[in-house]
C-alpha cells in the first residue's frame, strides 16, 4: 500500500519537479544527456531518461537501460568499497593492518603507520592526486603511487585522494590474486546480476551506446576511462573506471539499502559489514566533508551540497568528475541517482557548481515526495 502511495505521488506532483531540475541543466548547457532514477530498497519509484549523448539533436535519446555512463569516482563505492568489504568478510584484509603489509613496494618515510582505514576514510596524509600522465608507462605510473611520501601524518586530516583509492585497488589484486575488474565483476558483479551492465574497459560494440566525456579533435570520445590517472593504469584502477547503466547502479543502491542483498539473489555481505561501513568514521570539519569508510557523508562541508538540504544524517553518497552522483538516505529507505556528462563539452561556465545544484534540487524534490507520506 504504502509503495502504490509513493508512486501515485511521484507520477503526480513530484515528477514535474524532477523534469524541471534535470531539463533545466540541459537548457542551461550544463550537460547534453542525464538520466534519474529515484527508488527504495524493494523498487524504482521514477526513472527517466533526458536529452542526448552529444548536444547533436541527432544523437542518440538518453535511456534508462542501455545507455552507459562512465561513473569515474563512483568506481569508489561502487567497485574499490565493496571489494574491501567481501575481503574483509573473508579474512583476508584488516582495517587496521598497515597498507605495507598487503604492498611491500610501499615503504617510503612516514608510510609504515598508514592503514587499510585511513585509505578509506582519505585520512592517510597523501596527497591528493600526482601527475600520473607524465609516466612512460603504466608500470612506472604505478611505482609513482607506490613510492610517494605522505604530506601530512596519518589519521591528522581528511584530504580526498585518488592515490588511496589506487591503493586500495592494489590491495585487492595482490590479496586476491586477480585485477581489480576480475574480482568485482566475479565476486561481486556476477553474484548480483550486474556484469553486463556494470564493467570495467567496455568492448567496442557498447561504444554507440556510451555516453561521451570528451572530444578529440572535434569529435565525441566514448568508452575510454575520461580520469587520467586510471586511464594511465591501463582503465582499470580503485579511483576509476568502471562503465555502467542507470539501471545497473540502481540495482547496486537497492543492494546498498538492503543491507548487502538484492531480494532476488543470495546475501553477498553481512548486514554488520554494511552498517561498519556505512557509519560515519570521520566527522565533517569547517569546509571538509564527513567520510564513512569509502563514502562520503553528511554534512558535505559544500556551500552548495550534492545530497541537498533534507537528506537525513545517516545518508552516505559519492560524485564524480564526469557528472555523476548517488546519494542513500537509509532512514527513508529512498537512493536519488543522477547520471550526467557533464565532462562532455559543457556549454557554461560553472558547469560543476550548476550540477550540483541540480543534484541537491532533485534529492529535495525526492525526500519531500517521502516524507508527504510519513516514510
Amino acid at each position: 500500500m504504502v509503495v502504490a502511495l509513493v508512486l501515485t505521488l511521484l507520477q503526480g506532483a513530484v515528477p514535474p519537479a524532477f523534469d524541471s531540475a534535470v531539463l533545466g541543466g540541459i537548457q542551461q548547457g550544463v550537460y547534453p544527456g542525464a538520466v534519474l532514477v529515484v527508488g527504495r530498497h524493494d523498487t524504482i519509484l521514477f526513472a527517466k531518461g533526458y536529452g542526448h549523448l552529444t548536444w547533436s539533436p541527432t544523437s542518440p535519446a538518453v535511456s534508462v537501460d542501455s545507455t552507459f555512463w562512465d561513473v569515474a569516482s563512483l568506481t569508489k563505492v561502487v567497485a574499490t568499497t565493496p571489494a574491501l568489504m567481501l575481503l574483509l568478510e573473508q579474512g583476508k584484509v584488516s582495517l587496521d593492518s598497515p597498507v605495507v603489509h598487503y604492498l611491500a613496494e610501499f615503504k617510503s618515510p612516514g608510510t609504515s603507520g598508514i592503514t587499510v582505514r585511513h585509505l578509506l576514510t582519505h585520512t592517510s596524509g597523501l596527497r591528493a592526486t600526482l601527475p600520473l600522465r607524465e609516466a612512460p608507462d603504466s608500470a612506472a605510473a604505478l611505482r609513482m603511487v607506490l613510492t610517494t611520501v605522505p604530506v601530512a601524518p596519518p589519521g591528522t586530516r581528511m584530504v580526498y585522494s585518488d592515490l588511496n583509492a589506487i591503493l586500495l585497488g592494489e590491495i585487492v589484486r595482490h590479496v586476491s590474486g586477480q585485477t581489480l575488474d576480475a574480482f568485482v565483476t566475479r565476486a561481486i558483479y556476477a553474484p548480483l546480476g550486474l556484469d553486463q551492465q556494470m564493467l570495467f574497459r567496455p568492448p567496442k560494440r557498447l561504444v554507440p551506446r556510451i555516453a561521451p566525456t570528451n572530444l578529440w579533435r572535434g569529435h565525441p570520445i566514448a568508452g575510454v576511462v575520461n580520469d587520467p590517472s586510471a586511464g594511465m593504469l591501463g582503465g582499470v584502477s580503485g579511483n576509476a573506471g568502471v562503465f555502467a547503466t542507470a539501471r545497473g547502479l540502481a540495482r547496486f543502491a537497492q543492494f546498498m539499502l538492503n543491507e548487502g542483498a538484492l531480494p532476488d539473489r543470495p546475501r553477498l555481505l553481512k548486514k554488520e559489514t554494511v552498517h561498519q561501513f556505512t557509519q560515519i568514521a570521520v566527522p565533517a570539519r569547517r569546509g571538509v566533508s564527513a567520510r564513512t569508510l569509502g563514502w562520503e557523508a553528511l554534512p558535505t562541508g559544500e556551500e552548495t551540497s550534492s545530497a541537498g538540504t533534507i537528506f537525513g544524517p545517516h545518508s552516505f553518497g559519492h560524485t564524480g568528475w564526469t557528472g555523476t552522483s548517488l546519494w542513500i538516505d537509509p532512514d527513508r529507505d529512498l537512493f536519488v541517482l543522477l547520471l550526467t556528462n557533464r565532462a562532455y563539452a559543457p556549454r557554461v561556465r560553472g558547469s560543476f557548481t550548476k550540477l550540483k545544484e541540480v543534484r541537491g534540487r532533485v534529492a529535495d524534490a525526492a525526500a519531500r515526495a517521502i516524507d508527504a507520506l510519513g516514510r
